[in-house]
C-alpha cells in the first residue's frame, strides 16, 4: 500500500500529502466510538483546554486500546511511512487531538522536529507524521494550516520565552515542563516575523478534507491551526513513525513514555482489515 510516484514526489515537493477518504466510514466510526472513553479517563496523558473542562488531546493511546494499537500497525500508514523514510519503522509517538465545537483552541504556528531534537534527542529529521481525519475538516471548525514547501528550511532554531518563567515556577519540579508542548501556547512556535517571510516565500494552505481522509506530513514542515467557534467538532489522529535508524540520544529529562515511546521495534503491519474489529480491551 505504498505511495504513488506522483503522490510520492508531491509529499517531497510539498512537505506534505492529503489522500482523501483513506479509511472506511467504518473504520472511522469504529475509531470515534473509543473517544468517550479516552476522553473521560483522568489520566496525565489527557491534556486539557485553558477551560479546564474541554479535552485538547490524549497521549499515549496505542498501548492502552487496542484499536488504536492496530491502526498504528495498519499498511495504510505503515507503507508509507517506510517508503517515505527509507527504512523500517516503529512509533514515536501517538495522539489524538480533540479541536471541541466552540472550544477548541487554537495551535500556534510551529514545526514539530524541534521539539523531538531539544527535548528527546533525536538527531536527524528522518521522521514524520500520519495524520487520520475522524471528521469533515474544513474552514469552520479549524483547518490545519501548513506553508507548502517550508519543510526545505530545515529546522528553525527558536528559543522558549516561556521556559524560563516556568523553571521559575516549577521550584525544580519537571514533571509539568513537558505540557508546553501541547497547550496554545506551545514552547517552541515560530516567531511572527518569520511566518511572514516563510508565507511570502511559499504560500499558505488550508487543509480540508472529509472525515477518513489521512494526511502524510513532514517534520519540519510550518503548520498550525485556528480556534474552532463552530458548533462542529473535529478529532484527529496522529501517528509519527520514526526510522529505526534515526534512535533518540538519551537526554537529561526525559519526556514521559506516553509522550515518546522508548519501543525502538520496527512495526509490523497487520492486513488491511484491521480497524473493521472493536476495541477488545
Amino acid at each position: 500500500m505504498e505511495l504513488t510516484q506522483e503522490q510520492f514526489n508531491t509529499y517531497q515537493k510539498e512537505g506534505f500529502l492529503v489522500v482523501p477518504e483513506y479509511f472506511s466510514q467504518l473504520e472511522v466510526e469504529n475509531m470515534k466510538g473509543e473517544l468517550p472513553a479516552l476522553f473521560a479517563e483522568d489520566s496525565p496523558r489527557r491534556v486539557l483546554e485553558k477551560d479546564g473542562d474541554t479535552v485538547r488531546a490524549v497521549h499515549g493511546s496505542h498501548s492502552t486500546n487496542q484499536l488504536f494499537k492496530r491502526l498504528t500497525r495498519h499498511p495504510k500508514i505503515v507503507s508509507p511511512a517506510r517508503q517515505i523514510l527509507g527504512s523500517q519503522v516503529y512509533v514515536y509517538q501517538f495522539k489524538i487531538n480533540a479541536k471541541a465545537a466552540f472550544s477548541g483552541d487554537f495551535w500556534q504556528w510551529h514545526q514539530d522536529f524541534i521539539f523531538w531534537r531539544k527535548q528527546d534527542g533525536l538527531l536527524t529529521p528522518r521522521i514524520m507524521n500520519a495524520m487520520i481525519l475522524l471528521d469533515d475538516m474544513n474552514e469552520f471548525n479549524g483547518a490545519l494550516f501548513v506553508i507548502p514547501g517550508s519543510h526545505k528550511e530545515g529546522m528553525i532554531d527558536v528559543t522558549s520565552p516561556q521556559l524560563q518563567e516556568i523553571n521559575n515556577n516549577l521550584t525544580g519540579d519537571k514533571k509539568q515542563e513537558w505540557l508546553l508542548s501541547f497547550t496554545a501556547n506551545l514552547k517552541y512556535s515560530l516567531p511572527q516575523e518569520i511566518v511572514q517571510e516563510l508565507a511570502l516565500k511559499y504560500g499558505m494552505y488550508a487543509i480540508k478534507a472529509p472525515a477518513g481522509s489521512a494526511v502524510f506530513f513532514d517534520s519540519n514542515i510550518a503548520h498550525a491551526s485556528p480556534n474552532n467557534i463552530s458548533p462542529f467538532s473535529r478529532s484527529i489522529v496522529i501517528v509519527t513513525y520514526n526510522s529505526v535508524e534515526n534512535i533518540p540520544v538519551p537526554v537529561e529529562n526525559p519526556r514521559p513514555e506516553f509522550i515518546v515511546s522508548r519501543d525502538y521495534l520496527p512495526v509490523e503491519a497487520l492486513s488491511g482489515d484491521a480497524l473493521l474489529l472493536p476495541s477488545l480491551i
